[in-house]
């Protein structure tokens, strides 16, 4: 097994599945099938989902919104794709803990890095919901520090491309992609991986990024065997 522990990045698109908003029963219980793959393997599996698919704060503040309103609300959004998911994988026999960011302690556990550790090492897969808890940091900001904090290996950064490429290879046929990338080549090709601040965290604390294709079935377990899948950020 090449990774012992992992932190899963989701965005909140990813759960609409087919649908224009909300969350998409299906794409959720295939998400719950495909980490019972791996965690069934032995992998420490903490995740962090975004909330784009319910409210993004960035965008209400474009309309007038006040941004710190907007944010906390996107924060909420991303606790509720938590619960979703918890019992998506709960109803595949996964131990699942949602831990909030934003204290409300009928819903989710607080965030406390010791108890967030432990029950990794029980076995449990840990959702972190959230965000960082503060406004105008990104739920990628958020996947990055939580994962530096759990000791995780790297982030995987589930999307619906198999990697990282020179441009958009949904616009562009001529794309290219890469298989592997240091931080300072990602800068200097100004690569859209992660927003600045996630990404420097993770250069900062040596914390290696892994893009690739969430729907992809098996791609996780590919990745965990150490299997070439997606593009690799590392120094």
């Amino acid at each position: 097994m090449k990774y012992k522990r992992v932190l899963l990045k989701l965005s909140g698109e990813a759960l609409m599945g087919k649908q224009q908003y909300g969350i998409d029963g299906d794409r959720l219980k295939e998400y719950a099938e495909e980490i019972k793959t791996v965690v069934d393997e032995g992998l420490e599996l903490a995740i962090v989902i975004g909330g784009g698919n319910i409210f993004r704060g960035l965008s209400a503040s474009s309309t007038g919104m006040d941004r710190v309103q907007g944010d906390h609300m996107g924060m909420l959004a991303t606790v509720i794709n938590g619960l979703a998911l918890q019992s998506a994988l709960e109803n595949e026999g996964i131990k699942t803990r949602l831990m909030s960011a934003i204290e409300m302690n009928k819903v989710a556990e607080p965030f406390i890095r010791r108890r967030a550790v432990r029950h990794l090492e029980k076995g449990r897969v840990v959702i972190f919901g959230g965000g960082t808890g503060n406004p105008y940091f990104t739920t990628d900001t958020a996947a990055t520090l939580r994962a530096i904090e759990i000791n995780a290996n790297v982030i995987l950064k589930g999307t619906r491309v198999d990697g990282i490429y020179s441009s958009d290879p949904e616009k562009n046929v001529d794309a290219t992609k890469y298989e592997t990338l240091s931080f300072k080549e990602v800068y200097e090709k100004d690569l859209n991986v992660m927003d600045m601040t996630a990404f420097t965290l993770s250069k900062e604390n040596e914390l290696p990024i892994l893009v690739f294709d969430m729907n992809t079935p098996g791609n996780l377990k590919k990745i965990m065997f150490g299997e070439n899948v997606g593009t690799l950020v590392k120094d």
